[in-house]
């Protein structure tokens, strides 16, 4: 006759090896569930939006540098002033006002050459204005001055600054954005899914470069015509 103890040492390990099974079982559904869960967060696609736009600068800037060397200080200085008198009477000739040049400053260098002191006088006035029409008028004339007996330097060319890109960000980031999710949903498409929400986005920078790129040359280097450009960088969710 069994003991009474063996029967219930049996049925007491029946319990535990099923009370086992039981937490096996609900742990491998859990841990496949969470697996499942855990591959449906991986299902994205990172894709790139451009969005571009064409502008006109409306900002001016044109800095004229002029020199004159002699023998002594005073004759170098006096051709400088004349040179000074000239440039403005130029930009006035052309309907500027006179708060549009700034004296940007003098400059005295000395050089000896064969026991004969040289004095360079260098002067700057630099050109500002929104009226982008007269200042390309300018530059195309800019030969004038030299028939005016004023050499301009080289460097002194006339650059076109945009200055309304806050203006246009807006929008160009929902362009950008709107470009992007078109391509998601095409890889999307493709690959037999959904374009969900946005994850993560970086707007990237923008920038702005001459429209037909940098014309080169002496005093042409710049042009008014600009284009703005942004690139974005989305992470769309896949359904």
């Amino acid at each position: 006759m069994p003991h009474t103890n063996d029967r219930t040492g049996t049925r007491g390990w029946i319990i535990s090896a099923s009370i086992i099974a039981v937490g096996l079982v609900i742990g491998g559904f859990l841990l496949g569930d969470g697996l499942v869960r855990m591959k449906a967060a991986e299902r994205s696609v990172t894709v790139r939006g451009l969005a571009e736009r064409e502008v006109t600068a409306d900002l001016a800037t044109w800095t004229l540098s002029f020199a004159s060397t002699a023998t002594d200080l005073q004759t170098a200085q006096a051709n400088t002033d004349r040179d000074a008198v000239a440039v403005r009477e130029f930009f006035d000739t052309l309907g500027f006002p006179d708060s549009a040049l700034t004296p940007a400053g003098v400059n005295v260098s000395n050089y000896t050459d064969d026991g004969t002191v040289f004095y360079t006088v260098r002067q700057r006035v630099v050109l500002r204005t929104r009226d982008i029409e007269r200042a390309q008028q300018a530059a195309r004339r800019q030969a004038e001055l030299v028939r005016r007996g004023v050499v301009l330097e080289d460097g002194s060319g006339i650059s076109y600054t945009f200055t309304g890109l806050n203006a246009v960000k807006p929008e160009m980031v929902a362009e950008a954005t709107k470009d992007a999710r078109a391509a998601a949903e095409q890889f999307a498409k493709d690959s037999g899914a959904n374009v969900g929400s946005i994850r993560n986005a970086t707007q990237g920078y923008f920038s702005i470069d001459a429209r037909d790129g940098e014309a080169g040359g002496w005093g042409v280097g710049d042009t008014p015509f600009k284009k703005v450009r942004v690139v974005t960088t989305i992470d769309f969710a896949l359904d």
